[in-house]
């Protein structure tokens, strides 16, 4: 069975890629850094998720999305493939926890699979790889149906 890769923004506090590098120890999955520019410049070759934190301290005009990955989502083929979004955030953001996720979210017609707060937990990681596998089974099965 196919996994989906998991591209991944991390800052230098690299919270975001720790949880990103404990999925990819679980299960083997490919987990790709948007934070390095071939990364960015590359275009997915089928389904893949995107991994993203949420950067809002509270000031309604802070962009919540990082730069990298807005870089990356230029590409209309890019943004077509994408099936599915995971949520960093820091619950000290209030509304605006997890508000990267959830407006893009809203903004691709994409599902939210799942959200964790900064780094996350064992359990979390242990959830979030879960909900991949499904997924991978899921699109494993339309791929053999078509």
């Amino acid at each position: 069975m196919r996994k989906i890769p998991v591209y991944y923004y991390s800052s230098s506090s690299n919270l975001t890629g720790r949880f990103a590098e404990a999925l990819a120890r679980i299960d083997g999955r490919r987990v790709l850094n948007l934070a390095r520019s071939d990364v960015r410049r590359s275009e997915p070759s089928g389904p893949w998720v995107l991994l993203t934190p949420s950067y809002k301290a509270g000031n309604a005009d802070e962009v919540t999305l990082p730069a990298g990955v807005r870089a990356f989502l230029r590409s209309p083929m890019t943004r077509r493939r994408m099936v599915g979004i995971i949520g960093s955030g820091n619950r000290n953001f209030g509304d605006y926890y997890q508000a990267a996720a959830r407006q893009l979210a809203q903004a691709s017609r994409r599902p939210v699979l799942f959200e964790f707060e900064l780094s996350g937990t064992r359990e979390d990681v242990a959830r979030c790889a879960d909900i991949l596998a499904r997924l991978d089974e899921a699109l494993d099965d339309v791929r053999n149906a078509g």
